[in-house]
């Protein structure tokens, strides 16, 4: 068995896999194009999903697995994978501590006007009549109720938050006082003081979000998207802060990645812009190589129980 990785480890994980797997040919490279080389005899790529087009999995004649080493998987060519019988996993779940303390941290940010006071810091301006807020008691809408979704919840648990969350599926899951439905999203967005997006990108979310869902929001509410980009449109972001539809939007992900320099996303006071960093941890790639490995071990031992096994039609 080859099992090729376009994406760069570090020497340390690369010897932990070499010696817990001598059975196994490890091929360690820097990126998709030193990768490309080796696709003719890997059975297994492991990647971070964006480098992995049709030309390249054709050329990739002897792939059984892809394990992508993150949650988004909408970047995979699906049909020639599923017509390939292609397995699909992913590291979903392994982003929800750091995401979810993003998360609290941002609402904590809007809040207490963090932004107002290090600008007044760095303009020696001492200014006490900045008006604080308090997230304690507050009503937090989730969108997404899978591992992350679940840790935001418990987290704002702390500061004695009403939890709602939408689902596919609008099952009651731990941490959440309600779950609803998607098609039930409008029902529940007029009671929100927070809401945080940790959908992924899929055929139902792209763009589920529209003018209707803003001016359904709360004049003080805070829309904080860590899912995905194409959630909602930017002009409609845009015009839902500026004619204060709502009163901050915290943006992590967005439409086309890197923001451009002249987005006007970037000069609005009550937007937060971040590039893409919520699910950045130290302990990262532990985590995502952790579970690659005990999907190995299932591949060597001919289990099928796959952990975080993808539906190529779902697209998740």
């Amino acid at each position: 068995m080859v099992i090729l990785f376009s994406t760069s480890i570090s020497e340390k994980h690369q010897h932990t896999l070499v010696e817990s797997y001598p059975n196994v040919e490890f091929i360690f490279t820097t990126g998709m194009e030193e990768a490309e080389q080796h696709l003719e005899k890997a059975s297994v790529l492991v990647t971070y999903g964006d480098d992995v087009d049709e030309s390249k999995l054709e050329r990739a004649a002897q792939l059984k697995w892809i394990m992508v080493l993150s949650a988004g998987v909408e970047q995979l060519p699906f049909q020639q994978i599923e017509d390939r019988g292609i397995l699909i996993t992913n590291a979903r779940g392994i982003h929800k501590t750091q995401m979810a303390e993003y998360s609290l941290s941002m609402m904590l940010q809007v809040y207490r006007q963090e932004k107002t006071l290090m600008e007044n810091e760095k303009n020696h301006k001492w200014d006490k009549s900045v008006r604080m807020k308090e997230i304690t008691g507050q009503t937090l809408l989730v969108l997404g109720t899978g591992a992350i979704g679940q840790e935001v919840a418990r987290l704002a648990k702390a500061f004695q938050m009403t939890t709602i969350g939408v689902s596919r599926s609008g099952r009651l899951v731990e941490h959440f006082d309600q779950v609803y439905t998607i098609k039930a999203i409008k029902e529940v967005l007029p009671s929100a003081d927070f809401i945080v997006s940790v959908l992924p990108s899929t055929a139902e979310t792209r763009y589920l979000l529209t003018e209707e869902h803003f001016i359904l929001m709360k004049h003080d509410a805070v829309f904080i998207n860590i899912g995905r980009g194409d959630l909602v449109r930017t002009e409609t972001l845009l015009q839902a802060v500026k004619e204060q539809q709502i009163a901050h939007a915290v943006l992590d992900v967005f439409e086309q990645e890197p923001l451009p320099e002249d987005s006007p996303l970037w000069a609005e006071p009550n937007i937060t812009v971040t590039p893409h960093i919520s699910g950045q941890s130290p302990n990262y790639m532990v985590r995502a190589l952790a579970i690659f490995q005990e999907n190995l071990d299932k591949l060597l031992n001919g289990e099928s129980d796959y952990v975080n096994k993808v539906d190529p039609s779902r697209g998740y």
